[in-house]
């Protein structure tokens, strides 16, 4: 069986795919609340 040390694993894909995670989330939010804005002031 392979032997494991800890700390060696290469993790700089997960860190891409998180890193555009947390990027998509942040736009998604701020467009959302601009969206809530623009009904708010232009929904009668």
């Amino acid at each position: 069986m392979a032997e494991h040390k800890h700390g060696t694993m290469d993790s700089s894909v997960q860190e891409k795919t998180f890193a555009g995670f947390i990027t998509f989330v942040t736009r998604s939010c701020i467009a959302l609340a601009l969206f809530a804005i623009f009904l708010a002031v232009f929904a009668t």
